[in-house]
């Protein structure tokens, strides 16, 4: 069977770009078609400044939306990265055999590594070498397929790159994943600033959709959408940036076609009205659900605890194979 590895990071409150662009795809796909594993990925959120007590919190959050969005312990493994060892006793490994230049031609570390300068603040090392630990997070696991947003493609070919270079230096260790891109809606764009991407960590929230807003909130935030000059209803990423992203987030949420959805709109008005229906409708039953586990919390705890140790048998083998591989004494 195909397996599946993918990860939320704990680095703000989930988004809607964040579902459409890959939790709702694990939801309804993903974890009916292969063994699947689904990490919150606590670790990478330690690359920059940060709050111990809010990335326990956040973590804690996403696991939970995680399973409030359909995730079924039954069907698919949903753990804490920090909870295996495994991650970081193979990184170290991919580390050795990745190279400086790599790294510091990553995207997310250039942009980054910018914002942290440009802030007056230091750039932790972890930061150019956590596409490294995200190479180790999915290769511990035999991945076939790896589900991102197109942002984090990148860090796959890595991943595919560091696991071919292992497998002809040391032996056939690892199987080369492959990322798999969403059809519709690979990139949330923010509201208020159509040319970025829905971050979940962006100081500016006014453009951005938290699965955990309020409905008027929600509302509010699509209606006061930036749109673009004239008033033509017309699905054009370069022109129209605004609308573009409307229409996208609309198609993804009632399974229509963005080009197809903008013949039916005369004004940015209805558009927008129909987008925020949308949204929230489709929002609702995942926040009803988060609200049911906050009120049980022993059962997020089993859940992550029976996750860490299916995760855990599962990549031991591979890691303790890849100490053999690269040359260590094993324990007696």
């Amino acid at each position: 069977m195909t397996r599946i590895f993918s990860g939320i990071k704990p680095t703000g409150h989930l988004t809607l770009g964040n579902y459409l662009g890959a939790v709702r795809q694990w939801v309804e796909v993903d974890q009916h078609k292969a063994e699947a594993l689904f990490c919150v990925v606590d670790l990478h959120a330690l690359t920059v400044d940060h709050d111990p007590a809010r990335v326990r919190r956040l973590s804690r959050q996403a696991a939970t939306l995680l399973l409030a969005a359909g995730l079924e312990p039954a069907r698919c493994t949903v753990f804490v990265q920090s909870h295996v060892d495994e991650h970081t006793r193979l990184s170290y490994l991919l580390e050795c055999t990745a190279s400086d230049g790599e790294m510091r031609r990553m995207i997310q570390y250039k942009e980054k590594s910018a914002r942290e300068r440009a802030a007056g603040g230091g750039v932790r090392l972890s930061l150019l070498t956590y596409p490294v630990l995200m190479a180790a997070d999915i290769l511990a696991y035999s991945a076939d397929e790896v589900p991102v947003g197109d942002d984090q493609a990148q860090h796959v070919e890595l991943t595919r790159d560091l696991a071919v270079r292992f497998n002809q230096r040391y032996g056939h260790t690892f199987t080369v994943p492959k990322a798999v891109l969403p059809a519709v809606a690979a990139r949330v764009m923010d509201l208020q600033d159509p040319t970025s991407k829905m971050g979940k960590s962006h100081a500016e929230t006014a453009g951005i959709i938290y699965l955990l807003d309020e409905p008027e909130v929600a509302r509010k935030k699509i209606m006061r959408a930036v749109t673009d000059s004239g008033s033509e209803v017309v699905y054009d990423r370069e022109a129209q940036p605004g609308v573009a992203n409307l229409l996208e987030i609309l198609a993804a949420c009632t399974g229509g076609k963005p080009a197809e959805l903008a013949g039916t709109y005369a004004s940015y008005g209805a558009l927008k009205r129909d987008a925020a229906e949308a949204v929230l409708e489709l929002l609702r039953p995942v926040r009803e659900r988060h609200a049911e586990l906050c009120a049980d919390p022993g059962y997020v705890d089993a859940v992550l605890r029976e996750g860490a140790g299916r995760a855990r048998e599962l990549a031991r083998p591979t890691v303790d194979a890849a100490y053999a591989a690269i040359g260590l004494l094993p324990p007696a």
